[in-house]
């Protein structure tokens, strides 16, 4: 029997009908829609090489977005969220007034007390503003002015797995689309010879304590493979394969590629199944990319004023300060969404030694970014988000003296910044109790949070949706979320 008739006939009543659905409602589409956009909310490929159009709801303030997901939970009252009262009730128990029953981790749920661990680190306030930053970032303490500070974030998971899953997908189970692969799939291609979504795993300077992260994180889930993320490594190849194999020239890597289209069409054309037509596209892009990316990567044309901005890091691949300038080269080219993760923020011990080498590997390269977007007139459309899965505990885990101490997961309240595409300069939204362990004002949902984004970048939120599984799948959930207006210019 011939291979693509077994396949149909083998196709269940719900996957038979589930095509002939999706039929219908395309051709539904176009009678409301013009036909890019129904082509793009068909996620079809892109015809006659033009790139298809948003799917916006409004006008976008921000068309890009450059995503410093710092993995593991910085601690928002060494860096951004002052506490001078804690001072005076160093080595204290933590009040059970102020816990008030919160659930702790296996770390330090074994502990016979709770004391109380102030910051050892010096604050100052900074711009017109007046935001307190710790002495660790004075580059960054430059530019309060032109960020956007949320200090009352919060989340309901406490654990690594579960918590950055949250943040990054909008839900802790894992599978869901994440929010690089929405805005892949709203807005589209910028261009046609580089990704859409690119992501990098930036190398921290200490690595004591890496928290393990895969490609779940950047995974298009229920969404088409086409919006997944695209790996860019820190060393050899950006790209596995992106160079052809010794013999093989570009004229016999162009009918290799021929060759398998036209096997693919045959097996799109019989089957209709959507990943199929992801594979074709991809094969395409990476072809076109063995162009475009040595030229991205290459840095050595860079003048030194590049590395005045960004630090003397940045020319070694892999750093953050090298990944934050190849964000800017991306965004520069039309990159739509560029996510870098930086690991070992999960100071349960040592802060003394690791907070001050983890800021060191950000302070110059983020001041460098901002600036630099800013130089280049790319800064009002993209928005630059910094930010972990959630903070950490005022109380001290392990042992503690004035010149050292842990901090466990705290996901009750947490500090995140933006900057850039539409978010207000020199806000400072939500506040905290004076052991900066609850919200007293103005608290943000994850949820909330990815709602305000969405805004920034055109869509209504409870309106941009997937159909999946009998279900309008959307990036903030079920429950309800809101857009935070005060976060916006």
């Amino acid at each position: 029997m011939n291979p693509f008739q077994e396949f149909v006939q083998g196709e269940t009543r719900r996957q038979l009908l589930g095509r002939g659905v999706n039929a219908v409602g395309w051709a539904a589409l176009a009678s409301l829609f013009d036909a890019g956009k129904s082509a793009r909310a068909a996620a079809g490929p892109a015809e006659g090489g033009k790139i298809p159009e948003a799917l916006t709801h409004f006008a976008p303030k921000a068309k890009k977005v450059i995503y410093l997901h710092m993995v593991g939970g910085p601690s928002q009252m060494d860096l951004y969220d002052y506490k001078p009262v804690m001072n005076d009730f160093y080595d204290k128990d933590l009040p059970d007034s102020v816990r008030n029953g919160q659930r702790l981790t296996g770390m330090t749920s074994g502990q016979k007390r709770f004391p109380i661990a102030p910051s050892m680190y010096k604050f100052a306030q900074h711009g017109q503003s007046g935001m307190w930053v710790s002495e660790l970032l004075p580059q960054t303490a430059k530019l309060v002015d032109d960020m956007c500070f949320i200090r009352s974030m919060h989340t309901e998971a406490i654990n690594h797995e579960p918590a950055i899953t949250l943040m990054q997908t909008g839900n802790m189970v894992t599978g869901r689309p994440c929010l690089g692969s929405w805005v892949s799939y709203g807005l589209g291609a910028l261009n046609q010879n580089l990704p859409t979504f690119v992501v990098m795993v930036a190398r921290p300077t200490n690595t004591e304590q890496i928290q393990a992260i895969s490609a779940r994180l950047w995974s298009s889930g229920y969404l088409p493979g086409e919006h997944a993320g695209c790996s860019f490594r820190s060393g050899g190849d950006p790209i596995l394969y992106i160079n052809n194999p010794p013999g093989v020239s570009t004229d016999v890597r162009r009918r290799t590629l021929d060759g398998l289209r036209a096997l693919n069409e045959m097996n799109y054309q019989a089957v209709g199944d959507p990943e199929t037509r992801t594979r074709i596209e991809q094969y395409e892009l990476a072809f076109r990319m063995q162009a475009s990316v040595p030229e991205l990567t290459e840095i050595v044309n860079e003048p030194e004023s590049t590395y005045e901005l960004y630090g003397e890091e940045a020319r070694k691949p892999g750093s953050f300060a090298h990944s934050a300038l190849m964000a800017r080269r991306m965004v520069e080219r039309d990159v739509r969404f560029v996510q870098i993760y930086l690991n070992n923020w999960d100071h349960h011990g040592n802060i003394a030694a690791r907070l001050p080498s983890q800021c060191k590997d950000i302070d110059q390269p983020c001041y460098g970014l901002i600036q630099d977007l800013k130089a280049r007139g790319l800064f009002d459309e993209t928005l630059v988000i910094w930010g972990g899965e959630f903070g950490r505990t005022i109380y001290s885990q392990g042992g503690l003296s004035r010149e050292n101490y842990g901090r466990d997961h705290h996901p009750r309240c947490f500090t995140m910044w933006m900057a850039g595409g539409g978010s207000k300069p020199g806000a400072i939204y939500g506040e905290t109790d004076d052991f900066c362990y609850n919200i007293v004002k103005d608290p943000v949902h994850i949820r909330d949070f990815h709602a305000t984004i969405l805004h920034l970048l055109g869509f209504d939120h409870n309106r941009f949706t997937y159909r999946y599984q009998g279900l309008d799948q959307k990036l903030t959930g079920v429950e309800p979320a809101r857009v935070i207006k005060e976060l916006m210019a």
